[in-house]
């Protein structure tokens, strides 16, 4: 037996195996270290390790019905005792090498450790038999849930395997393959049918269809045509196009998504913390009763016989693995992460999942969450002695460095004269968070945002809230006019205000910064429960934390998508970022990020958060239930070495395959 066999079997002791199930995705680089070369290799091993195995087994059948006397013949009895040796030494060399390494290192209550005292006892007592097949039977029992294991590593990791190894760039007139990592911002990429985009793009030239389920988690396909924004991860289906770079490959939306995957795995959920701590505890204190089994009653009760106590003592040991919970509960979370992932919803750690299920309160940003944020000028209104013209020129010149949805609206409606964006003098560009942006244009300072900004400024207006979203413009202290936008709200908001609410969701607000009017019709819309409107970045802060302390300690998530929205986002308990949309810092902040704009992600995420929850204590009651019946059982003579192995197998082998589930 080799030193690979040795590890496979090994690779599922009691520490070792919880924390070796997601360490492929923990693992910086892991496409690198688990290519092709090492899909292959590993498929190679599970073949030698499964005909071993076969031959154990039928070595082991074939042992222990000539030692039942099945078959008789001259020397029968003494063949079947080679046959078992064998077939023992074979099937328990690996454990027993692997439980010697670990006492070595300091490591004794672990899977391997177990089962080789519990084979060996039983060889000790006679029980030859059943010696081999604890050992055969554990050792199958591994193989299939090491198989489960890396089957669901392969589906997961196929999230991973979305990066393009090369893309092809336009240099020096001529197209050339590169690493993704070595495109600048701004190169000329050719992309042609079936290959996967490797950096956010914009499309130049050609169309076609787009696959963006690896992204999205949308199934639908996709149109590709001039000017539409591609997604690194991107399949494209027919057609060829020619794109720009829109950025990096470090700051693009497939490498955001990568980084996040690897790191979900670092943050462990309560449940997993309490199963790591209770198989420390628990394998040690079955140990103890299982010596107190074999010692205390031949001493204490008449008649008692050593050997029947022993081979009690023995069943324990056999079904006191915690493999079934300490395997099936971290992969249980790991499926669920890589689950939700697949579908477009990305969460930092498994113990965000945990706060999903709990969750009472949801707090809504309006503008590119609720809304679509895809603005409109519906009105120019200028003040005399200015025109609608300059009124535009001064709105585009003091928000043409802004990315609020309404500076990018005005930005688009100059833009839709076909001339290009006036700019204001060097380096005279601020924001002032919750009001507007101020410049200098040829030496005067021009200012664009809402009636805070004009009080702050001390501009002299006369100024009326709107049915739409207005932007005030002012020119060296003296109003210029008002930009009036309109926004629609999405029309999925109502229906998915509806299905948190039949979640259990208690109470819906709107946070904005809005006017009154806009945000009441907004909130109205949708039906959430109450609006704060007119909010600073910090009053949305204070007005979140009121919520948490009315609470009572129930989660309460915010879902924004806004630089202003990071710190809300940070407090909360869980903060959900629109990704697609999403600015860089909403998405650093949040806990969840949705890879596209569809709201209804947030109630499918908090479904299938209940669904991994409830697969989590699923395995934990279902082993822990199966575990103490055998053991009791066992204690009192009615269950034997068979039932315990039989019992401890199924148990975690079925634990494993409830906890792919979880994935789909």
């Amino acid at each position: 037996m080799d030193d690979t066999t040795c590890a496979v079997c090994a690779a599922t002791s009691q520490k070792e195996s919880s924390e070796s199930v997601c360490s492929d995705i923990q693992e910086k680089g892991a496409l690198k270290k688990h290519g092709p070369s090492r899909e292959k290799m590993l498929s190679k091993e599970q073949y030698q390790e499964a005909l071993v195995l076969v031959l154990c087994f039928v070595m082991a059948l074939l042992g222990i019905l000539l030692h039942e006397g099945v078959w008789r013949f001259p020397g029968s009895m003494v063949f079947s005792y080679g046959i078992l040796g064998l077939t023992y030494g074979i099937a328990a060399f690996p454990v027993l090498r692997g439980a010697w390494r670990n006492i070595r290192r300091g490591k004794v209550f672990d899977e391997l450790f177990l089962m080789s005292l519990a084979s060996l006892g039983a060889i000790l007592l006679g029980a030859w038999e059943e010696a081999v097949g604890v050992m055969v039977f554990y050792r199958i029992g591994e193989f299939l849930q090491e198989y489960a294991v890396l089957r669901s590593r392969r589906s997961i990791r196929s999230l991973i395997a979305l990066r393009p190894s090369t893309v092809r760039i336009q240099k020096d007139e001529a197209w050339v393959e590169v690493p993704p990592e070595t495109v600048p911002a701004g190169s000329r990429i050719l992309l042609r049918s079936g290959e996967r985009l490797a950096l956010d793009s914009r499309i130049l030239e050609g169309r076609g269809t787009f696959d963006t389920s690896a992204i999205t988690g949308e199934s639908l396909p996709k149109a590709a045509e001039p000017g539409e924004e591609a997604l690194a991860g991107y399949i494209l289906k027919e057609g060829t196009l020619i794109l720009r770079s829109e950025r990096a490959y470090t700051d693009s939306t497939l490498a955001r998504i990568l980084h996040l995957v690897e790191k979900a795995q670092e943050r462990k959920a309560p449940v997993e913390l309490f199963v790591s701590r209770f198989a420390r505890y628990y394998t040690p204190v079955v140990v103890i009763l299982a010596l107190l089994v074999a010692l205390v009653p031949p001493f204490v009760v008449p008649g008692a016989s050593f050997y029947t106590w022993m081979y009690r003592a023995l069943v324990m040991l056999v079904i006191s693995c915690p493999c079934a919970f300490v395997l099936s509960v971290p992969l249980t979370y790991f499926a669920g992460l890589g689950g939700m992932a697949r579908r477009g919803i990305l969460l930092k750690g498994a113990v965000v999942l945990d706060t999903l299920v709990k969750l009472r309160t949801v707090v809504f940003d309006k503008t590119g969450t609720l809304t679509r944020g895809e603005f409109q000028v519906s009105k120019l209104q200028a003040q005399d002695p200015h025109s609608a013209e300059e009124l535009l020129t001064y709105a585009a010149v003091a928000t043409v460095h802004s990315n609020h949805p309404l500076s990018r609206a005005i930005q688009q409606q100059w833009e839709r004269r076909g001339l290009p964006l006036p700019q204001p003098d060097e380096g005279s560009f601020y924001e002032i968070p919750g009001h507007g942006s101020v410049v200098s244009f040829n030496g005067k300072e021009v200012l664009a945002g809402n009636d805070r900004l004009l009080h702050l400024k001390e501009i002299p207006h006369t100024c009326r809230e709107d049915d739409a979203t207005t932007v005030h413009v002012a020119l060296a202290g003296e109003l210029v006019g008002s930009v009036h936008l309109e926004d629609q709200l999405k029309q999925d908001a109502p229906r998915v205000v509806r299905e948190l609410k039949k979640r259990g969701v208690q109470h819906i607000a709107l946070f904005t910064g809005d006017s009154a009017v806009p945000a009441q019709q907004a909130g109205a819309a949708a039906g959430v429960d109450e609006v704060h409107h007119s909010l600073r970045p910090e009053e949305k802060l204070e007005r979140l934390e009121r919520l948490m302390e009315d609470g009572e300690g129930a989660p309460v998530a915010f879902v924004g998508d806004g630089i202003n929205d990071g710190p809300v986002l940070a407090r909360s308990d869980v903060g959900i970022a629109m990704g697609k949309g999403g600015s860089d810092l909403a998405i650093e902040q949040a806990e969840v990020v949705l890879m596209t704009d569809d709201l209804s992600r947030i109630p499918e995420a908090v479904d299938r958060a209940r669904k991994t929850r409830r697969i989590v204590w699923q395995n934990i009651l279902f082993a822990l239930g199966v575990k103490l019946a055998v053991l009791t059982l066992g204690a009192v003579g009615q269950a034997t070495m068979w039932e315990g192995v039989l019992a401890d197998v199924g148990v975690a082998l079925l634990a494993v395959l409830n906890a792919l589930r979880a994935y789909r």
